[in-house]
């Protein structure tokens, strides 16, 4: 499969699928689509975040669906509520031309609105593991009439301590008319039981690590000190154009530690991490994908299911324990064929990490050179200058001119003159030691020395990955 044009689908969903541009498949789109678009089948998908997997099984389960049947007819169980809401907001897109849409069900939200929603007759459900199993015993949720029941995400869900829920949600599933499709990131032991003991003779596809990487993104790594790393980070933000990224950090203090480091310098920045309640939460990604703020600080944990647009930078300030999280984390910039980069700040006692990591994708990380403040400097005076040309008033400050400003200047040259007034519109720029970077005020020193060294995976989100977690 090269193309969406290939399928033998309903005109309404290609009429859907069109309006999304989707064009070329990802690998797992292309190895899965025409699987689960043929004969019912238990299926295993194996591929990281970002790879394409919420079409790869929409499409199909949306060509099952019966709009007329006024029932559920469709089941999506994510790990967290941020993936529940973009995995429903993407059915809707796709079946809008189907009349049929997604009801997202999730923990921290009212139980009212979300029983109105399938007392309606919804078709499609999207949903936290342990709200759903609350609808489930409250009788609200009825699963008779399912078709398709997907996990998404099988491994997050087990690992955040949702697996008896899980198991509670299959067993409750019918078994004859309705298939199980299983996306997962790696194939754990817990994972790999839960599909041994409920799936029937499934189909499995696998993607690579170099299949799952995009080959618009560009790897680079920073060889720098721990005690450097909040110098660095803020150089890299101010050289890149129009920084729009992602900031990965091991622990929730250091997300929280960084993010208050940044904002005193004047970033438009905000954090994700494993405490954030659900309406905080939902205020930050507004803010993120609205552009008001475009730094976005996040732990491993609590960026999972994140779907945003155009994601231009991607920087692992420490790399992961758990190489396979380094792909989760770039596999979010350089989409839909447009250019990204993944940068590294790498302190020297996991310099080692390098070639493990070049290995595992089967691609070089280039050595990137810390920009300097001069590097910088010069980066703000180009801006400075497209200002500069884009003046239209200029001819009423000429006219306002006395002739002593032609005297005083005639003996100066034009770059002086320009000089002068670099200097006096922006003092900060040039003030201090050179190689300051050129923010606001430097902020009180803050002790980072708590990630002298890559943590355990578990440890993101403030260690809450071994306790249940309700929807």
């Amino acid at each position: 499969m090269k193309n969406f044009t290939e399928l033998d689908l309903n005109p309404a969903l290609k009429r859907a699928i069109a309006d999304l541009k989707y064009e070329i498949p990802t690998p797992i789109q292309a190895q899965a689509l025409p699987i689960l678009l043929g004969k019912p089948t238990d299926f295993i998908g194996l591929a990281a975040t970002g790879t394409g997997k919420t079409a790869a099984f929409s499409i199909p389960l949306l060509e099952r669906i019966d709009p007329s049947l006024r029932k559920l007819q469709g089941l999506v169980l994510c790990p967290t509520r941020e993936l529940a809401m973009q995995v429903s907001g993407q059915i809707t897109l796709m079946g809008k031309h189907l009349g049929i849409r997604a009801l997202p069900i999730y923990g921290g939200s009212e139980y009212g609105n979300q029983i109105s929603g399938l007392k309606a007759g919804i078709s499609v459900v999207v949903g936290t593991p342990g709200r759903l199993v609350d609808h489930i015993n409250r009788g609200t949720l009825k699963l008779g009439d399912l078709k398709a029941l997907i996990l998404d995400e099988a491994d997050e869900m087990i690992s955040m301590g949702f697996k008896d829920d899980l198991e509670a949600i299959l067993k409750a599933a019918p078994h004859k008319e309705n298939n199980i499709w299983l996306f997962s990131a790696t194939m754990s032991r817990d994972v790999r039981r839960v599909a041994d003991t409920y799936l029937k003779n499934p189909v499995t596809v696998q993607v690579n690590k170099k299949e799952m990487l995009s080959n618009t993104v560009e790897q680079i790594y920073y060889s720098t000190n721990e005690s450097n790393k909040p110098e660095v980070l803020c150089k890299l933000i101010d050289i890149a154009e129009d920084f729009y990224g992602l900031v990965f950090c091991q622990t929730k203090s250091l997300v929280i530690d960084l993010t208050s480091f940044l904002n005193e310098r004047g970033y438009k920045v905000d954090c994700l991490h494993g405490d954030k309640d659900q309406k905080s939460r939902e205020r930050t990604m507004q803010s993120y994908r609205d552009r008001r703020v475009s730094i976005l600080i996040c732990t491993d944990v609590a960026s999972r299911g994140l779907d945003v647009k155009d994601v231009t930078h991607v920087i692992n300030y420490s790399l992961p324990r758990e190489l396979d999280s380094y792909v989760h984390r770039i596999g979010r910039t350089a989409r839909s064929g447009k250019p990204g980069f993944a940068m590294s700040l790498v302190a020297p006692m996991n310099r080692h990490l390098i070639p493990r990591i070049e290995k595992m994708t089967n691609s070089r990380m280039r050595e990137g050179k810390i920009p300097s403040g001069k590097d910088i400097f010069k980066k703000k005076i180009k801006k400075i200058l497209s200002e500069f040309n884009n003046q239209k008033t200029f001819t009423r400050a000429m006219e306002m001119m006395e002739d002593t400003w032609k005297t005083e200047t005639e003996h100066m040259t034009k770059e002086e003159i320009i000089g002068r007034f670099l200097v006096m519109g922006f003092p900060a720029m040039f003030e201090g030691a050179k190689e300051a970077p050129p923010q606001q005020r430097t902020p009180p020193r803050r002790d980072f020395k708590h990630d002298t060294r890559p943590s355990h995976k578990h440890a993101s989100g403030g260690g809450h990955r071994h306790h249940k977690r309700r929807g």
